[in-house]
């Protein structure tokens, strides 16, 4: 994430599917040292209104063929009323159905650091 240059929003409802892959994959000592980093991060929290909620049912009718689920569906709501069109991601395919987003995978910027790590060595 080093290599990515601005702002980065974090949505609360993330959380939790965060550290469910970071269990499934890495364990429960890395998904404790995922939410203890939560205290420190750089990255700004920020919570759902209770307007996004009412805009994710709504987005779920819309594209009730794509396999949305709530938590994709409540940070579409949360970036379209922050005007927010960039997202980063470990799974575009849901994000590709909106076009006024541009879903970068995560993934991308994760290996872009571990590449410069490489390089620094």
């Amino acid at each position: 994430m080093e290599s990515y240059r601005g702002k980065v929003l974090f949505p609360i409802p993330a959380i939790t599917e965060i550290t469910f892959l970071i269990n499934k994959n890495l364990g429960v000592t890395a998904t404790a040292q995922f939410l203890e980093s939560l205290n420190t991060t750089a990255y700004e929290l920020i919570k759902p209104e209770i307007s996004d909620y009412s805009r994710s049912a709504a987005i779920l009718h819309q594209y009730n063929d794509s396999n949305l689920d709530f938590v994709d569906a409540l940070i579409v709501a949360m970036a379209e009323r922050l005007n927010i069109t960039k997202i980063l991601t470990v799974d575009r395919r849901h994000f590709r159905i909106f076009a006024r987003f541009t879903a970068r995978l995560l993934r991308y910027y994760l290996n872009k650091d571990r590449r410069t790590e490489k390089n620094d060595r």
